[in-house]
């Protein structure tokens, strides 16, 4: 698959080349549909974030803004960087990603919150390491599976690679972060399919998984009975499988969130309740409305039509990345941008599905549209890795 890509890819019509050729110099590094339909996607997501956090003085909306100023300066210094100079710092990739991961277990600046030891804080500044190792997860599963040419076809190697992509989430669930950690394994399953892995290999990988998480579910009571303590998974862990898998279970506790962002999906009508009148968040049934839940605060105010407009903002930006990906002339870029998609992709189908009942709740932000600065600078890097790759093919 890697193969057929990289060779389609390699030719250029003469049209094309004829449109970059003639565009302006001040434009020559800047895909426009890729960065008018990210910068659409950015504002709809500040408006919604200034709804959910206007009542809530946890949050302030201006950090939200800093992350938007941070992330675009950051999106143009990588655009104009040529992202060819990463492919060999793999051990580099490692390192930092390690580093990140492990930074709240440092004594003094870690911060626990929601049952994960997961957030930093230096002073006044407070940030989630974990969500900017994601980066570096990309450039790592990139630059690993890259080296193969689109043939990773020995059983011994496939091992190797596994092994070094199963580090970051072998580190992150020692937070425990399972929800960060299931972004990484997706970025890692995207690179090792793009990048030539048998398919076989892959069948057998995700099989393993799928056995060893069923294997955890049902021997967890028994360890836990046993050693007296969580042993395995958290409560609040099992509380929400248990939860997806009886949408019903337990309404006014482990249940509630589930009732109440469902409750708020529904009530959003074809239209929507309109800006600012989202009554599940407004009146703080609805918890962790700008954040996890901040898709049931859009949907609540404008209704199907306004979740109908973001779902197409998001396919048509993982569109316009499979364009990119496509004429990418090397397999380094492409893995770049089809994880950096994919990554997107899953965080949207698992959040919003979340959301509805659909997928187990775990946490996991909505791109571009929660609220997290953090979360916010990270996707404008992702922005940018992809805009390196468009502007330094055949320009």
């Amino acid at each position: 698959m890697a193969q057929h890509i990289q060779q389609i890819s390699s030719v250029r019509t003469p049209d094309r080349q004829v449109a970059r050729a003639t565009r302006p110099r001040r434009f020559k590094y800047f895909n426009i549909p890729f960065i008018v339909i990210a910068a659409a996607l950015i504002t709809y997501g500040l408006i919604v974030v200034f709804s959910a956090v206007a009542n809530n003085a946890e949050y302030n909306f201006s950090r939200q803004l800093g992350g938007v100023a941070v992330g675009v300066v950051l999106m143009i210094l990588l655009i104009r960087y040529d992202y060819h100079r990463l492919s060999n710092y793999m051990v580099f990739f490692i390192i930092i990603t390690v580093v990140l991961i492990m930074m709240p277990r440092i004594p003094g600046i870690g911060i626990s919150s929601n049952g994960a030891l997961s957030w930093v804080g230096i002073g006044p500044l407070r940030f989630q390491p974990g969500e900017f190792a994601k980066i570096f997860v990309v450039l790592l599963a990139a630059s690993t599976v890259a080296r193969y040419g689109g043939r990773l076809n020995d059983i011994r190697e496939y091992l190797k690679t596994l092994a070094i992509l199963a580090i970051p989430f072998v580190c992150i669930l020692t937070q425990p972060d399972l929800g960060t950690g299931l972004v990484y394994l997706f970025i890692s399953g995207v690179a090792l399919i793009v990048g030539g892995a048998r398919p076989r290999y892959i069948v057998v990988t995700v099989a393993i998984i799928v056995i060893a998480v069923v294997g955890l579910f049902l021997i967890d009571p028994i360890a836990d009975s046993i050693a007296g303590k969580d042993v395995l998974l958290k409560d609040y862990q099992r509380a929400r499988l248990l939860v997806f898998m009886d949408n019903s279970y337990d309404p006014t506790g482990d249940g509630y969130n589930l009732q109440q962002a469902k409750i708020a999906i529904g009530s959003g009508g074809l239209f929507g309740h309109g800006f600012m009148n989202a009554a599940q968040s407004s009146l703080g049934y609805l918890p962790e409305s700008s954040t996890d839940f901040v898709f049931c605060v859009l949907a609540e105010e404008f209704g199907f039509m306004g979740s109908a407009l973001l779902l197409a903002l998001y396919i048509a930006l993982i569109l316009v990345c499979f364009r990119i990906a496509h004429d990418a002339k090397d397999l380094f870029g492409t893995i770049i941008v089809m994880c950096a998609a994919g990554m997107w992709l899953f965080q949207i189908l698992e959040n919003i599905g979340m959301d509805c009942g659909l997928m187990p709740i775990t946490g996991i932000p909505l791109p571009f549209v929660s609220y997290g600065s953090s979360f916010m600078v990270v996707n404008f890097v992702m922005l940018g890795l992809i805009g390196s790759v468009w502007a330094h093919n055949g320009r």
